[in-house]
């Protein structure tokens, strides 16, 4: 029996269809360790577990990562507010995420790299970014340039006009569009970096 799976780009369901035979690959974004866990990452651990039983169960061999994001302006403004390191705040989240997993009975992934670990390759991401007009550096931070990807909202159905209409941004003058988002913050005095 072939296993369908809802496609978003193309609003349909569709075969499996894995690009190593017998191998899914399955990367889901982590939490941002900067508090206790919460219903929703629970229900987000759950849903992609269930899946990577059920494709085990019917013998895909299933390469399960799962990252956290340990460095962010959320875990410096905790770590500040409770007096702590934000690397040993942001350690002992991961800890207690990875303990909440366990109590569920959720699998482990294969994998889980940290973006303080990957910093050279999210360096060269975003350097090529730039390069091609894709990003843009000002005061410090990198900005991704909504307007340069003709394919933006794709994904979600919705096209650029549609995500501005009614949505308050917060004011930057240094980004170019209201919908670029940053890709780098410059770190501020006395923040890690």
């Amino acid at each position: 029996m072939t296993i369908s799976m809802y496609n978003t780009l193309s609003r349909s369901k569709e075969p499996l269809e894995t690009i190593e035979p017998g191998v899914v690959k399955m990367y889901v974004c982590g939490v941002t360790v900067y508090d206790q866990a919460h219903i929703g990452h629970a229900m987000s651990a759950l849903v992609f577990d269930i899946i990577r039983r059920y494709l085990e169960y019917r013998t895909f061999e299933v390469r399960h990562v799962v990252n956290f994001t340990d460095v962010d302006d959320k875990i410096i403004n905790r770590a500040n507010q409770l007096g702590r390191d934000p690397k040993e705040l942001a350690e002992s989240y991961v800890t207690e995420f990875m303990d909440d997993l366990k109590a569920l009975n959720v699998q482990p992934a294969q994998e889980y790299p940290r973006a303080t670990e990957t910093m050279g390759e999210i360096i060269r991401f975003i350097a090529g970014l730039i390069e091609s007009d894709h990003a843009y550096e000002a005061g410090g931070d990198v900005y991704f340039s909504v307007p340069s990807d003709p394919d933006y909202g794709k994904l979600s159905g919705r096209n650029l006009h549609d995500m501005l209409s009614g949505t308050r941004f917060e004011v930057d003058e240094r980004k170019k569009h209201p919908a670029d988002f940053a890709l780098w913050k410059a770190a501020k005095p006395g923040e890690p970096f």
